[in-house]
């Protein structure tokens, strides 16, 4: 009778967890990659929680899916039913999903744009701009810091649209096949105290700061990377880099704790100044990406100028950038 229950317990255990589509694409990704921490890197996720989940996976169907040994992985018998298995699933699902977000947007009497942003200057001016041309339509916003995950939540039809930053001349998240514009270039500047040594200046070169302390709100992507080749141009390695919100990095600078690393249409706040780099060494672009065949091209358009528009106004509100930006008009809207 105890092994009995034992076992009857176990199996209501193990039940509990259900295989879901981000576990088939998981599986299908250790495949591909031929290695966990290969798959972990293209699924953005850290590999301890990709091998755990594996583990789960494994546990709930009750036998290993791969055989390890020193050149990765290989699928089990169990493994290679889960994987032919999958690949039919997975494309049936995205398929019913694009159809009937094409059905659902031709069918939707009242527009709706489901936006996901991170960082930047595009969302709030985003969102007046649309409640006051289409007060009729339905808005809905999420943020992250993460480009990857954010295209991820477009891919999987949990919003229509991305609104991302990269690094410079960085390709967007290459994962998932939607399609980028660009929208905006902006340079990277600087937030000062305003009593800091060079805060009456008109630029500052990034040798001149060689002694700070730096502080930069998260983000994945290569912009630590180009920051650090480009302070290594300059003669220096930064003695210190905080990645910390907004509302730190504003506090840090105020308080001359660090110098901040900034978007050029950084709204005016009291004790700080907005800094141009001489050279223009970083860059950041403003990219907007959707799934093809989800939203109509229309409603592409209609999104893309209320953004352009809303970046517009955030680069009014910023007398230093509007000023440069006439010495340098390989920057600003690129549309």
């Amino acid at each position: 009778m105890k092994r009995t229950f034992t076992g009857r317990w176990h199996a209501r255990n193990v039940r509990r967890m259900r295989l879901e589509l981000r576990h088939l694409r998981a599986v299908c990704t250790i495949a591909d990659t031929g290695s966990v921490s290969k798959a972990a890197s293209v699924l953005g996720i850290a590999q301890p929680a990709l091998t755990a989940q594996l583990q789960r996976i494994e546990s709930t169907l009750g036998a290993p899916l791969f055989e390890r040994d020193r050149r990765g992985v290989r699928p089990t018998q169990l493994g290679q039913l889960v994987l032919e298995r999958a690949r039919v699933v997975l494309p049936a699902v995205d398929g019913l999903q694009e159809e009937a977000s094409r059905i659902a947007e031709q069918e939707r009497a009242v527009p709706r744009y489901r936006v996901g942003s991170v960082n930047g200057p595009f969302l709030s001016g985003l969102v007046q701009r649309l409640t006051e041309a289409e007060p009729q339509a339905e808005v809905i916003t999420q943020v992250s810091w993460s480009a990857k995950e954010l295209a991820e939540v477009v891919f999987e039809g949990g919003a229509d649209f991305a609104l991302i930053g990269t690094c410079g001349d960085a390709d967007a998240p290459s994962e998932r096949p939607l399609t980028w514009t660009t929208l905006a270039l902006d340079p990277v500047f600087v937030l000062l105290a305003e009593s800091h040594p060079l805060a009456g200046r008109s630029e500052v070169a990034l040798a001149e700061l060689a002694d700070s302390r730096w502080a930069v709100t998260p983000g994945d992507g290569c912009f630590g990377d180009c920051f650090a080749r480009e302070c290594a141009r300059a003669g220096f390695s930064p003695r210190a880099v905080y990645e910390v919100d907004v509302a730190s990095c504003v506090g840090m600078a105020q308080d001359g704790q660090a110098v901040v690393l900034c978007q050029a249409t950084f709204r005016y706040t009291p004790g700080l100044v907005v800094m141009p780099l001489a050279g223009a060494p970083l860059s950041w672009r403003h990219q907007l990406g959707w799934r093809p065949g989800s939203v109509s091209p229309d409603l592409v358009e209609r999104l893309s100028g209320h953004a352009l528009h809303a970046y517009r106004e955030s680069v009014g509100r910023n007398d230093r950038y509007e000023s440069w930006l006439i010495e340098h008009p390989e920057f600003g809207p690129q549309r």
